[in-house]
């Protein structure tokens, strides 16, 4: 992957649920020179209030495993309202039956952790272009 590609993301709000501190963290460090907004929801019920009072936000990057609600269940939810909401899960299992239920849910694309850098953003500017 090309590292060194500059991503301008400036107005685009990408909305992080993540309940573990250390993978949020990573992620907001990955992501802050692009320049995107970055909110972060705790949990899938978080995610899913986010996405009903903050229309600005332009794509979600799922945890799959959280706690109150899971990341399959806040997908379907926020499908319900935004059947166009670009979803990303983030997952420690990607092959096999946890894919199909991760697509199954409605995300549009995964990523793996550990996660290639290179290859979710390049997955994200996708979806955000």
């Amino acid at each position: 992957m090309n590292f060194s590609t500059n991503y301008n993301w400036e107005g685009k709000v990408l909305l992080v649920a993540e309940d573990e501190d250390f993978n949020f963290i990573f992620l907001e460090e990955i992501l802050m020179d692009t320049k995107a907004r970055i909110i972060r929801a705790r949990d899938g019920q978080e995610a899913l209030d986010f996405i009903q009072s903050v229309p600005e936000i332009d794509l979600v990057l799922m945890d799959m495993q959280m706690p109150i609600m899971n990341g399959y269940d806040a997908t379907r939810n926020i499908k319900k309202i935004n059947k166009n909401m670009p979803i990303i899960a983030q997952t420690a299992y990607h092959y096999g039956e946890a894919y199909e239920e991760i697509m199954a849910a409605g995300c549009d694309d995964f990523v793996s952790k550990p996660i290639d850098i290179g290859g979710l953003k390049d997955m994200i500017d996708r979806f955000l272009f």
